[in-house]
C-alpha cells in the first residue's frame, strides 16, 4: 500500500476514534483514541484467530514503520508545538531540577531498571544479555514529552510542578537517545568507549541545542521583519521541517534542536516579533498540528499491538517491570528533590506527582523497534509496549484525579 493510502487510513481511524471518544467515553483525547485503538486491535486479533476475519486484515499497518514515522517525521513538530507554550522564565526557575532529572536521573534509571530487568527476565526463564537489559533501561528511562504534555494540559497540577514535569520531559529524551545509541553500539558488539560516548553526547545534545538556538534566532529575525501571519506561520513551519532535517544531516539531536527553537520562538519571538493577530493564528495553527499528530500517534500506538509478538513469559516480564520502573522513578525524583531542597522550596507531594507524572510513550516504543532483529529485540519490544500501555492508560487517566485530590484549593 502506498504512503498516501496508509496516511489516509491512519487519519480516518484517528478521526473516527476521536469522535467515538468525544461522544461516549469523554476521556482525555490522546488517551481515549489510544484506548479505543487498542481495544479495536485486540478485537481484530480475536476475530482473526476465530477465523471470522481475513488474516491480512491489518497487513497495511506493517507499512507504517512506527519508529521512523515518529522519530524522523512527527517528533520534531510535536516537540516544537510543546515547547512553544512553555514559559521560559518558569523553566529557568526550575533549571536545577530539570537538569538533574534529565541527566543524572536518566543515568540512574538506566542502570537500576536495566539491572532489575536482567534479573527478572532470567527468573522467568528468558534470555536477555546484560548489555540488552541496560539498553532497555536506557529506552525506558526518559519520560515522553508528547504523552506528558498531553496529560498535563488537563491534570490541574500547580504551575511550577507542571513546568518541572514538562521541562524534564522535553530535555531528557535527547539525553536518553544518546545513551541508547551508545549502549546499542556496545550491545551490537562495538564495545564501549568512554571518550566516544562523551563526544557523542556533546555532538548530539550540545550541538542540537546550539543548532536550535541559531535556527530559532534566524527565524526570530525573519518574524520581526514582517507583519503577515500567513508568512510568519510558514516561517515557523519551515523552521521545524528544515531544522529537523538539518539536525539529522549534521548528526546532532533534532529533538533538542526543536525544543530550543520552540522555547525561543514561544517566548522571545511571541513577545517581541509578533502582533496580537499573528500570535492568535500561530497558537491556533500549532495547537491544531499538535492535536492532529497526537491523535494519529496514539492510534498508531494502539495499533502497534497487532504487529508485535507476545508470549505469556514476555507479558509477565512486562507486568513485573512496571512497578520496578515506577519505583526507580520515585527514587530518582526523590533524590533530586532531596538534594535541591536547600536551593528552592517544592510544592507538597512534588516527588509523588513528578514520579506518577513520568509517563512513557511512543518514543520508548520507537527506540525499542530500533534494536537489531533477534530474540533480544522481541523481549525488549514486548516489555516496552506493556510498560508504555500501562503508563499512558493508567498513569495518564489517574494523573488528573490524583492532582485534584492532593491539591484541593492549593496553588503554588
Amino acid at each position: 500500500m502506498d504512503l498516501f493510502n496508509v496516511a489516509a487510513l491512519l487519519i480516518t481511524f484517528s478521526a473516527l476514534f476521536a469522535w467515538i471518544n468525544q461522544r461516549t467515553l469523554r476521556l482525555p483525547p490522546t488517551i481515549g483514541v489510544m484506548a479505543i485503538a487498542l481495544v479495536f486491535s485486540l478485537g481484530m486479533i480475536g476475530l482473526v484467530r476465530l477465523g471470522l476475519a481475513p488474516p491480512d486484515s491489518f497487513a497495511w499497518f506493517r507499512d507504517v514503520k512506527f519508529g521512523p514515522t515518529l522519530m524522523d517525521g512527527m517528533l520534531g513538530f510535536l516537540l516544537f508545538a510543546g515547547a512553544l507554550h512553555v514559559d521560559l522564565g518558569q523553566l529557568r526557575a526550575q533549571r536545577w531540577v530539570v537538569t538533574f532529572l534529565a541527566t543524572i536521573g536518566v543515568l540512574l534509571t538506566t542502570l537500576l531498571v536495566g539491572a532489575a530487568t536482567w534479573w527478572i527476565v532470567q527468573a522467568l526463564g528468558l534470555e536477555l544479555p546484560w548489555a540488552y537489559a541496560l539498553l532497555f533501561g536506557a529506552l525506558i528511562a526518559p519520560t515522553d514529552p508528547i504523552a506528558v504534555i498531553a496529560v498535563l494540559k488537563q491534570a490541574g497540577v500547580p504551575h511550577s510542578l507542571e513546568t518541572k514535569i514538562a521541562g524534564e520531559s522535553l530535555f531528557n529524551d535527547g539525553v536518553g537517545v544518546v545513551i541508547f545509541l551508545v549502549l546499542l553500539g556496545a550491545a551490537a558488539g562495538g564495545g564501549f568507549d568512554a571518550a566516544d560516548a562523551a563526544g557523542l553526547l556533546v555532538r548530539e545534545a550540545v550541538g542540537g541545542i546550539a543548532l536550535g538556538l541559531v535556527l530559532g534566532s534566524i527565524a526570530y529575525a525573519m518574524l520581526r521583519s514582517v507583519d503577515n501571519y500567513q508568512v510568519e506561520v510558514l516561517v515557523t513551519l519551515a523552521l521545524v521541517a528544515g531544522g529537523y532535517a538539518l539536525a539529522h544531516s549534521l548528526h546532532t539531536s533534532g529533538p533538542l534542536a526543536m525544543v530550543a527553537a520552540g522555547l525561543l520562538i514561544g517566548n522571545q519571538g511571541r513577545q517581541f516579533a509578533m502582533s496580537d493577530r499573528t500570535r492568535e493564528h500561530l497558537d491556533t495553527f500549532w495547537e491544531l498540528v499538535d492535536a492532529v499528530l497526537n491523535a494519529v500517534l496514539f492510534v498508531m500506538i494502539g495499533f502497534e499491538v497487532i504487529v508485535l509478538v507476545f508470549t505469556p513469559a514476555r507479558v509477565a516480564a512486562g507486568l513485573v517491570v512496571i512497578p520496578v520502573v515506577l519505583g526507580v522513578r520515585f527514587l530518582s525524583v526523590g533524590t533530586g528533590v532531596g538534594l535541591l531542597r536547600h536551593r528552592r522550596a517544592f510544592s507538597p507531594y512534588a516527588a509523588t506527582m513528578m514520579s506518577w507524572g513520568g509517563i512513557r510513550g511512543g518514543i520508548s516504543v520507537a527506540l525499542a523497534l530500533q534494536v537489531p532483529p533477534g530474540p533480544e529485540r522481541e523481549i525488549i519490544v514486548s516489555i516496552t509496549y506493556t510498560v508504555v500501555a500501562f503508563s499512558i492508560l493508567v498513569q495518564g487517566l489517574t494523573m488528573g484525579p490524583l492532582a485534584r485530590r492532593l491539591y484541593r484549593g492549593q496553588a503554588e
